[in-house]
């Protein structure tokens, strides 16, 4: 088996890629490994994609080095290839799928990588894109646009951002416009409502475990949508909305609606967007699917 360590050089504070290849030198042993640097958005699918058809007969494991977004890369473009597992090395500045599988340590050990178990994982997809961890829309898709333009105009991302993010959605998306249709029942017939994730994964924005009760190897989605609330509400809902409890306090179950499907269908006006895997998308309809077992993952011991 080729071991492929598809290395985003802008994740986190330093480019990750010298390290990893100090660690793979030190190895006791020698796997057939080696390193590829992404040199653009969206190379990363495409060299993994390539790779896998042109070496149909090879046995890879493709390792994700960075964060959500460069997960998200490489298991898109591995999604199908028959020849190919995946895992990541979380080393950016957003590394919510992993928690989901006990956090971003264990999967900081390269010897524990190459020798890690494969076992089923599910995709979502929407029309040609797809999502491994969470796709959400409403209050947080405010915020992380907010963040996003902050990191065009400074160069990178800092907390004075998602503060300003959270303010920004406090003041204009406490209400927003859409409707969520999931298996063909209508969550929110008054087609407004604060939040909605419908994730694959558990955990999104960094530490709020949106979807307590996800699995990501059980061919469904899990769709947690929150309705319009007060702005005071809102600060209630924060700490067992962080802590993956709001699904079983009684005072939220007016506002909470929770369903597992295997198809979500969103309705929006003009203009609206949706975060998938944190990459922002312009549409007002689109539709969400499983692809269940479409990869197999690695997850080390």
């Amino acid at each position: 088996m080729q071991f492929i360590f598809v290395v985003n050089p802008h994740a986190g504070a330093e480019d990750p890629a010298a390290g990893i290849r100090e660690a793979i030198a030190a190895l006791p042993e020698q796997p057939q490994c080696s390193v590829y640097v992404t040199k653009a958005p969206g190379d990363a699918t495409d060299f993994v994609r390539k790779t896998c058809e042109a070496q149909p007969m090879e046995a890879f494991r493709f390792i994700a080095c960075g964060g959500d977004g460069t997960i998200n890369e490489v298991f898109s473009g591995a999604a199908g290839a028959k020849n190919a597992s995946v895992t990541c090395y979380p080393c950016g500045s957003g590394n919510d799928f992993v928690k989901a599988f006990g956090g971003a340590e264990k999967f900081l050990d390269i010897p524990a990588l190459l020798r890690a178990k494969e076992q089923p994982l599910d995709l979502m997809r929407v029309g040609e894109r797809r999502a491994n961890n969470v796709i959400n829309f409403g209050f947080d898709t405010t915020v992380a646009i907010t963040i996003n333009e902050e990191r065009e105009k400074t160069g990178h991302g800092n907390k004075n951002a998602y503060t300003k993010g959270v303010v920004k959605a406090l003041l204009t998306a406490m209400k927003n416009e859409f409707t969520v249709i999931a298996d063909g029942e209508v969550l929110n017939p008054e087609g407004k409502a604060l939040l909605c994730t419908i994730a694959n994964g558990q955990y999104v924005g960094g530490s709020f475990r949106c979807a307590p009760k996800a699995k990501t190897d059980d061919g469904l989605l899990d769709v947690c949508l929150i309705r319009p609330i007060s702005r005071l509400r809102f600060l209630k809902l924060l700490t067992p909305y962080t802590n993956g409890e709001h699904l079983d306090r009684k005072e939220l179950q007016d506002i909470i609606v929770y369903r597992r499907c295997r198809q979500v269908e969103v309705k929006a006006p003009e203009g609206f967007a949706f975060s998938l895997d944190g990459e922002i998308v312009y549409t007002p309809h689109f539709t969400v699917e499983v692809e269940p077992a479409a990869l197999r993952f690695a997850v080390p011991e």
